[in-house]
């Protein structure tokens, strides 16, 4: 029998502790590729680069709105293409169902996103209907909308001028995406601005967000910095950024992401240092008297040591890339259900990290078990002692 033939039989004498221990640390790196990644993400700085629209918010919170005389400025910055602004409307449907409803100008939004498509008549009827809203096929499809519906739409921020926080659009169209991943997106709606600025209670000629399409995407960055500093020590700071920063920031409202993440891992491998640890010590103990044997025939001390770290370092191997793998199409499909809003991705640096905590869970788990293995004396392990 050959040394990795004599490892791989000693994992398999309690098969049924093997395949617990091996599916305790799939789950655990498979928790390990998602949460890393999500952990990456909200650690890393804004990405500027390829960015095609930036979003411009307030800078102390994006729940604080600028006012629309900024947009004469923003226009005015080189490389800034078009020019949108939106304002969320904190939509309710029937009794508590959130949707994702913003007020914006019909002309600017199609303009900034070309993007999404819809017939040029439903687009005339947008701008031209004070009343008028149009809704994603995601969404309408979900609720049975269709064209020259009247809906009831609360909203949980904005009441009418009579106090009333109930109101009713007429949808005069539904969009879709380009492509499939537009598509997507497809789950929000937009309602008219001008209609929506003259009949709240409050809060009249303000903005939540200007979301800017850039002329060139090289410059994102060059654009930022320009909007941010015409503002600056002004009673309207504000702060620049990509849709993705900005999408990401919207999360980051529960709390410091990147802290919570770290506790959850550091749970999760505590416990799974446990687990496979008291596994590997078990399996060594069980094994005393034959690791004697193994002695006797002439296998050195470090001989035995190896063996025990091969037995630790293939469970934690094998788990480890099953767990990762599992991860990876899992990431995938978490970016295209959140229609990209969450970009989930289980990179090259995500696996790099894995692999290094691979090789540390093996160390930590075999090397105490494998030291005991390998100081054991011939007399004493084949007496019992």
């Amino acid at each position: 029998m050959t040394r990795t033939g004599f490892v791989i039989a000693n994992l398999w004498r309690k098969k049924t502790r093997t395949v617990l221990t091996l599916l305790s640390i799939v789950m655990a790196f498979l928790l390990f590729g998602l949460l890393q990644a999500v952990n990456v993400l909200f650690s890393a700085g804004a990405d500027f680069v390829g960015a095609t629209r930036l979003i411009t918010q307030a800078r102390v919170s994006f729940t604080t709105s600028l006012p629309i005389r900024l947009l004469p400025q923003i226009e005015s910055v080189p490389g800034v293409e078009r020019v949108m602004w939106s304002q969320w409307f904190g939509g309710v449907w029937q009794e508590n169902t959130q949707l994702i409803v913003q007020a914006v100008d019909p002309i600017r939004v199609h303009a900034v996103y070309p993007e999404f498509v819809m017939p040029d008549a439903e687009w005339k009827a947008f701008a031209e209907t004070r009343t008028g809203f149009i809704a994603g096929r995601q969404l309408a499809t979900k609720y049975g909308w269709k064209i020259g519906d009247k809906v009831p739409i609360a909203s949980n921020i904005f009441p009418q001028q009579d106090g009333s926080k109930n109101w009713t659009f007429d949808l005069v169209g539904i969009y879709d995406g380009k492509d499939e991943e537009w598509q997507r997106s497809t789950n929000g709606a937009w309602i008219n601005f001008a209609y929506f600025d003259e009949a709240n209670q409050f809060g009249r000629g303000l903005a939540g967000v200007y979301v800017i399409r850039l002329s060139d995407p090289d410059r994102a960055a060059e654009v930022a910095g320009v909007i941010d500093r015409m503002f600056e020590n002004s009673p309207d700071e504000t702060k620049t950024q990509t849709e993705k920063d900005f999408n990401i920031g919207f999360f980051k409202q529960i709390g410091d992401i990147g802290l919570i993440v770290r506790w959850i891992l550091f749970a999760v491998f505590f416990t799974l240092l446990l687990v496979v640890g008291n596994t590997i010590a078990q399996s060594v103990r069980e094994r005393i008297p034959e690791l004697a044997v193994l002695k006797t025939l002439g296998f050195s001390n470090g001989s035995v040591l190896g063996f025990v770290l091969a037995e630790a370092a293939a469970l934690c191997v094998i788990g480890g890339l099953v767990g990762l793998a599992i991860a990876t199409p899992m990431g995938i499909a978490i970016t295209r259900a959140t229609g990209g809003n969450l970009p989930v991705a289980v990179d090259g640096q995500v696996w790099l990290v894995g692999g290094i905590a691979i090789v540390l869970l093996s160390l930590a788990v075999g090397l105490l078990p494998a030291l005991r293995a390998s100081r054991l004396t011939i007399v004493d392990a084949l007496a019992g002692r």
